[in-house]
């Protein structure tokens, strides 16, 4: 059986909650670390400010809406670093707006998924992320 650490950026309690029951349902053993604003994913990532023992992720789940910074911060931040440029980024976020969706793949987000609106096809997706990066394509090894 596989696992995968994955990092998931969001600030909405309901989100976190659904992503976490679809994260489970699969066969692949996951370690779910959570960051609920842009400048705590950093601080993870980068592993500063009480977050110098975390593993680095596998995958990171990336929100563009929260506070402190936001994803596309994030994302730009993460991408100039040597270190960590290779982890696979999903943006899964509620805006379908042309320029969050551009920003992002400027910012070079290896995907861009808009957050279906219905509970059970957010599972989904949600699975097929996790289906897709832990089944389908070959991570960098960190």
């Amino acid at each position: 059986m596989k696992s995968a650490h994955i990092l998931l950026v969001e600030d909405n309690e309901g989100d976190i909650y659904l992503t976490l029951e679809a994260l489970n349902e699969s066969a692949v053993e996951n370690k779910v670390s959570i960051a609920r604003d842009g400048q705590e994913a950093l601080d993870f990532i980068f592993k500063t400010n009480g977050f110098e023992h975390q593993a680095t992720p596998d995958l990171i789940i990336l929100d563009v809406n929260l506070p402190k910074k936001s994803g596309h911060e994030v994302l730009h931040e993460l991408k100039q670093h040597h270190n960590y440029k290779k982890i696979p980024v999903v943006v899964l976020s509620t805006s379908s707006s042309k320029e969050d969706i551009d920003l992002s793949y400027q910012n070079y987000a290896n995907c861009y998924i808009t957050k279906p609106a219905e509970v059970s096809d957010f599972l989904k997706t949600v699975a097929s992320i996790q289906n897709y990066w832990f089944d389908t394509a070959s991570l960098p090894v960190n």
